[in-house]
């Protein structure tokens, strides 16, 4: 997998133009940890979510561990936030 040296906030833009599975990917690890953003499992499961349709594995695999740690309301929240963001890109 690449490793981006981009600038958080160009992340989003990135993962737009084309839903490059690698910046979807990245978005999810920044949520995950709290790299340059507040830890926040419900978008780094949408992030994570995106990633693995645009075909990342090992999006499938942090999304599964995330989701053993969410609440079913929190899982729906984040699927929401999946589709609405594919509505728009």
């Amino acid at each position: 997998m690449a490793r981006f040296d981009v600038a958080f906030h160009e992340m989003p833009d990135l993962a737009a133009q084309g839903g490059a599975a690698d910046a979807l990917f990245e978005l999810g690890l920044a949520y995950c940890s709290g790299r340059d953003v507040e830890v926040d499992l419900v978008e780094a499961h949408k992030w994570f979510n995106l990633a693995a349709l645009r075909g990342n594995s090992e999006a499938k695999r942090y999304r599964s561990e995330l989701a053993s740690e969410m609440s079913r309301a929190e899982i729906g929240q984040a699927q929401r936030r999946a589709r609405e963001w594919l509505a728009l890109h």
